[in-house]
């Protein structure tokens, strides 16, 4: 296994890079063309960890990760919240003046629409911000111009022209860290979040029944979603992230009640909170 080697899902300079270098950066970070195969990267021990992101302020929940995660086999122990820091980058010697487009992935576009609406220039749509940078670097004309990270400039060459374009100042993304075995920290040692997967029974109430021993054991959940299996409108799974440790007596009897009442209860990790989630009006709870 690659020890020192960290997997994302992007080109070199994508913010998931970009978060790999900000949480560990003594660790070489391994480009992978998708989600899966930075999860096959930690399989098959071409990498110990995997940056996955599964959460935008702005955007909301990134697609497939909630089917994968289940799925992948393996274990989050550990999360990051990235603060993302739209640049707009284009070759030297370009101006802000002379720009005519700008390319960039859809969802970075509509982050940045009023800085483009504001600059006159024509937004295309690209795969990616990083590839979208290379591809700016490797046309070298001034008119075009792409909006991605400080270091997708650094890496690809590119002048920053205007810095942190985006619209909203709370965009950040929320990233897990995987591994192919959990690393639960001990109870008692620090806040931590246990996050899991579940299936409710086909009765009426199920999913209120199930969820009622995080209200009277005092649990607080900060996340929970629901998706489609297998394309069926009536079966549904869904993922919570809730605070507290399974060894605790609170979260131990609110899953003991939730396996009465659901089905496939799945814990896909236990690790330890991000500071950021304490930070005075960032996180929300069920209360």
């Amino acid at each position: 296994m690659s020890a020192n080697t960290i997997a994302f899902q992007g080109l070199p300079g994508a913010y998931s890079d970009l978060s790999c270098r900000s949480v560990l950066p003594e660790m070489t970070t391994l480009p992978c063309a998708s989600f899966e195969d930075a999860f096959a990267a930690v399989h098959e021990g071409r990498a110990r960890l995997a940056m996955i992101p599964v959460e935008n302020s702005v955007a909301g929940r990134v697609a497939d990760i909630h089917h994968l995660l289940p799925e992948g086999g393996l274990h989050i122990v550990g999360e990051h919240f990235q603060r993302v820091n739209h640049q707009l980058l284009a070759p030297k010697g370009a101006t802000l003046a002379g720009l005519e487009t700008v390319r960039s992935h859809i969802q970075a576009l509509s982050q940045c629409r009023n800085a483009i609406r504001a600059l006159g220039i024509r937004a295309i749509t690209h795969a990616d911000t990083a590839g979208a940078a290379a591809e700016i670097a490797k046309l070298g004309d001034p008119r075009h111009a792409a909006i991605a990270s400080s270091l997708a400039a650094e890496i690809y060459g590119l002048d920053i022209l205007k810095a942190d374009v985006e619209d909203a100042q709370h965009n950040t993304t929320r990233f897990v860290i995987l591994a192919r075995e959990p690393k639960v920290p001990p109870a008692g040692s620090g806040p931590v979040v246990t996050s899991f997967v579940f299936r409710v029974r086909s009765v009426p109430a199920a999913l209120y029944k199930a969820l009622g021993g995080f209200a009277t054991n005092g649990v607080n959940m900060t996340k929970l979603e629901s998706y489609m299996l297998g394309g069926r409108f009536t079966a549904v799974q869904f993922y919570a992230d809730v605070e507290g440790h399974p060894d605790e007596r609170p979260l131990r009897l609110a899953l003991e009640e939730l396996d009465f009442f659901a089905r496939d209860v799945k814990i896909l990790g236990v690790y330890p909170a991000n500071p950021f989630r304490f930070k005075e009006g960032q996180m929300g709870g069920e209360d």
